[in-house]
């Protein structure tokens, strides 16, 4: 690393420089101050019940007419002050007009976010908050969630025979994270919504202790997490700048959408699971329409025959904190991906980082101008297409 002073008339200006990367002061002091301020804003870490399975026992109990009462984690930031100093940052001192815009609107993300995890557990107005930073899904997203609703289920087989506990499954991620050139850690957790996910301000992979796991959710966890969480977290590391670290807007739906294609590459997206992903579309427009927990619930089991553990665990994903609207964006996400492979577009931009499509034209402008670089990690699935489920292709190339 190398720091260059220059002096002129009136201003002292100081570049960093490392591989051939160029930035100004101004523009590095706000990036890194921004970086500081938003490391605890993971919505996750607090979204997520720590009461799961004591709420299910109770909802059960009940007959699903009692919805259940989540806890969640308190929050160990103050939320007005971080308000306050995000709206603080001096961005007008970002000379370049194109990147101080791409500045601003990751501000107003962040301050939707920190609004969110200032109201979980505060019911419809949570719900408000998740819907102005996560949006809700569209009639033809919930068109295409019928459609795959419609085909048959996969021919019962070994390969989703649960059988891997917490501790087996740790292991197997291990030896699969070995592929990659890159450390994270991994930890188990009592208190998630998930089975496994990633932290990314942490690098961290956690596990769901309460579950057990087939071969069918370790081939599909393996290159969801690590195959592609896990490397744009590290290859948004790799970057002078954090924002490519921390995420630019509306990165959610870009992220899921890349992680469920990572699984189709890898040829484990099989109809379980892309039905699971219509049938989170299908709780979060419940949500939409004012839907309480358990009858979003009685929706997926009765109506359309889901097993009680997947009702529940699916409603808990699309009800926890008040309603957080997110789980819809796996599959118009996925949609939008397989789109655009399927065009040939080159995908290698959307790896440097918890970025989003939205934003393609001024990533390739950070990197075109020196101010990110090209990712260096990629997931393993895509350097070959393992997909052989000719019916998963038909409805991936049907959807609207």
């Amino acid at each position: 690393m190398l720091f260059i002073i220059i002096i002129n008339h009136i201003s002292i200006y100081v570049f960093y420089m490392s591989d051939s990367i160029i930035i100004n002061k101004p523009l590095l002091e706000v990036d890194q101050r921004l970086d500081s301020l938003v490391k605890k804003v993971e919505l996750l870490t607090y979204v997520n019940p720590v009461n799961i399975e004591e709420a299910k026992k109770k909802f059960f109990d009940s007959k699903y007419l009692t919805d259940p009462v989540f806890d969640y984690p308190a929050i160990d930031f103050d939320k007005f002050n971080l308000h306050r100093k995000l709206f603080s940052l001096p961005l007008e001192s970002i000379e370049d007009g194109k990147i101080r815009e791409l500045y601003e609107d990751i501000v107003y993300s962040y301050s939707g976010l920190i609004q969110c995890i200032e109201t979980i557990g505060e019911g419809r107005k949570f719900y408000y908050d998740s819907l102005h930073s996560f949006g809700t899904p569209t009639e033809q997203d919930v068109e295409n969630a019928k459609f795959i609703l419609h085909f048959d289920d996969d021919e019962e087989s070994d390969l989703f025979f649960p059988k891997y506990s917490s501790i087996d499954a740790e292991e197997i991620f291990r030896e699969y994270g070995k592929s990659y050139d890159f450390n994270f850690t991994i930890k188990q957790s009592k208190t998630m919504g998930a089975i496994a996910m990633v932290l990314n301000n942490t690098q961290t992979l956690m596990i769901n202790t309460n579950h057990t796991f087939s071969d069918s959710e370790m081939n599909i966890l393996t290159n969801h997490e690590i195959g592609l969480h896990m490397v744009t977290t590290m290859n948004g590391l790799l970057h002078p700048l954090k924002v490519f670290s921390h995420g630019f807007p509306n990165n959610e739906e870009t992220q899921e959408g890349l992680a469920v294609f990572s699984e189709y590459m890898s040829g484990s997206l099989t109809m379980k699971r892309l039905k699971e992903l219509a049938y989170r579309v299908i709780a979060v427009n419940s949500l939409a329409k004012g839907y309480s927990f358990s009858k979003t619930f009685r929706l997926l089991h009765n109506t359309y025959d889901l097993d009680r553990e997947r009702a529940f665990y699916i409603s808990v994903r699309a009800h926890r904190g008040g309603g957080l609207t997110k789980d819809y964006l796996y599959l118009s996400g996925l949609k939008k991906i397989y789109q655009r492979y399927q065009k040939g577009k080159n995908m290698n931009f959307l790896l440097t980082g918890k970025v989003s499509l939205d934003y393609e034209t001024k990533i390739k402008y950070l990197i075109d101008n020196g101010y990110a670089v090209e990712p260096k990690h990629f997931p393993i699935s895509f350097k070959k297409n393992s997909n052989a489920n000719t019916r998963v292709d038909f409805i991936l190339n049907n959807l609207k």
